[in-house]
């Protein structure tokens, strides 16, 4: 992790984006010496991972079965 002030951010920042795209380098950058912000690569989440809440819900009927009469009164 290399650390870098805001000017040379600024100055140098398509080379730096590239740099953390390849994922050859990750930059602090620092103002007054201070570290603000940490430049990352970005990760790209799983469209497939469950939900937490809706891997709990169970579901005990079929789905795919006709309804009944009965099913429909809403008295």
């Amino acid at each position: 992790m290399q650390s870098i002030n805001i000017h040379d951010a600024k100055t140098r920042l398509s080379s730096i984006l590239a740099d953390v795209e390849k994922g050859t380098e990750t930059y602090v950058i620092c103002r007054n010496g201070k570290a603000i912000a940490d430049l990352v690569p970005h990760k790209k989440s799983s469209r497939v991972k469950q939900d937490p809440f809706l891997s709990q819900v169970k579901i005990n009927c079929d789905l795919t079965a006709p309804m009944t009469e009965k099913e429909w009164d809403l008295e």
